[in-house]
């Protein structure tokens, strides 16, 4: 398989400190780690506050370059790139998805995820997409992930799952080498979230490459490989050996929401039942 990840040796630190005399305190987000993922891996990447996650996840997704180390993306080693490639790789070779959506407020669902493709940078001697190119692709993102019929919804006519949609189809339009998630479902109630789970492994399954920054076990259950980190080490790299899936998941919260629905109703009937049964005794005793 593929690495569409390489990451060698990778050192982060920072300095605190250190004026007029006083002696710099170094933080090392990063120790000399060590990472990688193949075309068509859901890795999830997890840890404690402060082992290096989001150090981890600025440095895949070009937001930051280590101190020392390499990290190959997609056959381009981005260590030592320029600001142009940087700008480049973050268009084209990645696909970010945030826990707050970053939507355009205004702007509607297809706009949002025509964006990266009116920004799109190009290589040399390729054309720029046209309008209606744009609008075609975008098109074919929001029905790939189910919203073919919220094309001209702006972000406050949506659910929450409904705008992650969104943010994911915005995230894919460009087809990058990886899609890079934190906590895509933090936003999400449970209904939601398994949606979402449903839809990355639906993705997945068709060959997408997924990383995912969470704190929540239950999530990486659905993922096929957890990387955990402490102290910024790597300090467990082991693949998920009982995956759970999340439509089915899904399916039966519905099924126990649906009971617990019924439930609620049951009870509300018994009580007016009684509260009517009680009124003319009052009355009754009142008179």
């Amino acid at each position: 398989m593929k690495a569409v990840i390489e990451m060698k040796g990778i050192q982060r630190f920072y300095k605190l400190g250190g004026k007029k005399g006083e002696e710099a305190v170094i933080v090392r987000a990063l120790r000399g780690l060590d990472f990688s993922a193949e075309a068509g891996e859901f890795v999830s990447v997890m840890g404690p506050s402060g082992s290096g996650k989001s150090t981890l996840m600025n440095i895949l997704g070009c937001l930051d370059k280590p101190n020392a180390g390499t990290y190959s993306l997609d056959g381009i080693e981005t260590s030592k790139s320029s600001a142009d490639t940087f700008a480049y790789i973050r268009n084209r070779k990645i696909g970010f998805v945030f826990q707050s959506f970053n939507l355009l407020g205004r702007t509607t669902a297809l706009e949002n995820v025509e964006l990266p493709l009116f920004y799109r940078r190009r290589e040399k001697g390729e054309k720029r997409f046209s309008a209606k190119t744009r609008k075609e692709k975008a098109l074919a993102a929001l029905k790939e992930v189910g919203l073919g019929k919220r094309l001209h919804h702006v972000p406050s006519q949506l659910s929450g799952g409904q705008q992650q949609r969104v943010a994911i189809a915005r995230a894919m339009v460009n087809d990058p080498a990886f899609i890079l998630a934190d906590e895509p479902t933090g936003n999400l109630d449970t209904g939601m979230t398994l949606e979402i789970m449903g839809l990355f492994q639906e993705l997945n399954n068709r060959g997408k490459t997924i990383v995912m920054v969470t704190h929540e076990p239950e999530l990486a259950a659905y993922t096929k490989r957890i990387v955990t980190l402490r102290d910024g080490e790597l300090v467990s790299d082991k693949p998920v050996t009982e995956r759970r899936n999340a439509m089915e998941d899904l399916a039966r919260w519905k099924q126990d929401h649906a009971l617990l629905s019924g439930e609620e109703l049951a009870g509300a009937a018994e009580a007016a039942e009684a509260a009517a049964a009680i009124a003319p005794v009052e009355e009754e005793l009142s008179a």
